[in-house]
C-alpha cells in the first residue's frame, strides 16, 4: 500500500474555493500523508491562489475560467511529464470528497488492479438534492449502454487513474462533461475500470454547474462518434 501511496499526487481544479482549500489539504495531508498536491486555480477571482500556496501546494493558474475539464487537462498534462508518478487522484475543492475515503481508493485499487477508481455516491436515503439524484441515475444508465460496462457513477470526480491512462486519452470537453467523455474514451481503450463507495456532503457549497447547459454538452458528448 505504502508503495502506491508514494506514487500518487494529487489533483484539485479549483474555481473560488478559497473558503475550503486550507480545510480539505489539511484533511488530506492528515488522512494520507505528505503527498503531492496539485491546485488548478481555472481563473478564480478569490483568494484560491493563495490560499494554495499557503497548504504547499504546486499551483497551475488560468487567466480566466475555462471549465472543469480544461482544469483537469491542465494538471494531467503537468503530471504525466512527471516520471515518479503513477497515479493521479482527483477530488473537488469544495469538501463534497471526503480525503478519509481515500484509503478506498488505494485499496480497490491493490485488490483488483483496476486502472482507473471512481467514487461512487450512495443516492437513497442521503441529502443528495432530488435533481441530481435524477441526473446522475439517468447520465449513469445512458454512459453504461454507450460504453456496454456498468457504470454505477459517471459524474463523480473523485477519481484515481493511473498515469497510463492519461497517456492515451486527451480531454476535448471543457466543462463538466470532460468527465464523461473520460470515462467513455476510457472504457473503449478497454482500461479496467472499478467504483468504491465514498461518502459525500451536500451542503451550502455553491455550484458553479449550469444545470441546462451541463445537460445539453451531456447529450453532445454521449452522441459524439469515438475512433
Amino acid at each position: 500500500m505504502d508503495s502506491i501511496v508514494r506514487s500518487t499526487s494529487v489533483l484539485i481544479p479549483a474555481y473560488n474555493a478559497g473558503t475550503s482549500l486550507e480545510e480539505l489539504v489539511n484533511r488530506l495531508h492528515r488522512s494520507v500523508g505528505d503527498m503531492q498536491v496539485i491546485v488548478v486555480d481555472d481563473g478564480s477571482i478569490d483568494n484560491t491562489t493563495e490560499i494554495a500556496h499557503l497548504v504547499g501546494a504546486t499551483v497551475l493558474r488560468h487567466d480566466k475560467n475555462c471549465g472543469k475539464g480544461a482544469a483537469l487537462q491542465t494538471g494531467f498534462d503537468f503530471l504525466k511529464k512527471q516520471a515518479e508518478v503513477e497515479f493521479i487522484l482527483t477530488l473537488d475543492a469544495d469538501l463534497q470528497h471526503q480525503p478519509e475515503d481515500i484509503q478506498k481508493f488505494f485499496s480497490t485499487q491493490q485488490k483488483t488492479g483496476a486502472d482507473i477508481v471512481i467514487g461512487w455516491r450512495e443516492r437513497a436515503g442521503t441529502k443528495m438534492p432530488s435533481h441530481r439524484i435524477l441526473s446522475n441515475t439517468l447520465t449513469s444508465a445512458l454512459v453504461s449502454l454507450k460504453t456496454g460496462i456498468k457504470i454505477k457513477d459517471s459524474q463523480c470526480g473523485f477519481r484515481l487513474i493511473r498515469k497510463r491512462v492519461l497517456e492515451n486519452i486527451q480531454l476535448e470537453s471543457r466543462g463538466y462533461e470532460a468527465e464523461t467523455e473520460f470515462l467513455i474514451k476510457a472504457a473503449r481503450l478497454k482500461f479496467k475500470i472499478e467504483f468504491v463507495p465514498v461518502h459525500t456532503v451536500y451542503g451550502s457549497e455553491k455550484s458553479y454547474m449550469t444545470h441546462w447547459a451541463t445537460t445539453m454538452n451531456f447529450i453532445k458528448v454521449l452522441l459524439r462518434k469515438y475512433s
